[in-house]
């Protein structure tokens, strides 16, 4: 496959904040690339600015060609803050912002570990969530290599709904846990987000929007 990089000395940044920890990467896609992850808990919004600026040196915000973030599901607080920092850095430096699942960035993740050529496997991803539910996706690795297709775009539903969905798949397809750590998967969220960049999509830092899934406070 043909890689077309962004503008000469311009990079990708992903923020991965879905849970408390903070992930972030930055990558030229052209031998240039480096991540990171704090465990901040509860400091998260207090220190993810002094994180994000100490960083992204010594590149600057003008080398910036685009902004991934994970746009959940996760927690509440933490795909807030990071969508809404991705959102206004975007909007800021007039650059586009991808909105990525944290479920496709896990798969893409399982994707890339696999020894054998996983192209063309169906991948099953599912994350605990609040009420005895559970967050699902189902992908399907395309086989050009340009990134994952949705079988089963990210949902919430019950163990039981959860089950049934996967008997009656008509494929095989690997079930992979979400693992405790979501911001390990910020490499494959900005890797994600520049197999869309070489297609040529080019999405409006308005179009990201969080995905909670479930009210934060039970009704």
């Amino acid at each position: 496959m043909i890689l077309s990089y962004p503008e000469q000395k311009q990079y990708g940044l992903a923020l991965h904040t879905s849970t408390p920890e903070l992930g972030l990467a930055i990558s030229n896609f052209a031998g240039d690339s480096r991540f990171c992850n704090w465990s901040l808990g509860r400091s998260l919004s207090a220190l993810m600015h002094q994180y994000l600026v100490e960083f992204i040196a010594p590149q600057t915000w003008e080398d910036l060609a685009f902004i991934a973030v994970a746009n959940g599901p996760g927690g509440f607080t933490g795909t807030r803050i990071g969508v809404v920092t991705a959102r206004t850095l975007a909007q800021q430096l007039d650059i586009p912002l991808f909105a990525v699942s944290t479920l496709a960035s896990i798969a893409w993740t399982h994707h890339l570990d696999m020894l054998e050529n996983s192209e063309g496997d169906v991948i099953a991803v599912q994350m605990p969530a609040q009420r005895s539910q559970v967050f699902t996706a189902i992908y399907q690795v395309n086989v050009s290599g340009s990134g994952l297709t949705p079988l089963l775009p990210d949902a919430v539903m019950t163990l039981e709904e959860w089950q049934q969905t996967l008997k009656h798949l008509s494929t095989p397809y690997h079930l992979i846990q979400a693992p405790t750590e979501l911001e390990n998967s910020v490499s494959s969220l900005l890797a994600l987000a520049y197999l869309d960049w070489q297609q040529g999509k080019r999405p409006h830092w308005s179009e990201a929007l969080p995905f909670y899934g479930q009210h934060p406070v039970e009704s």
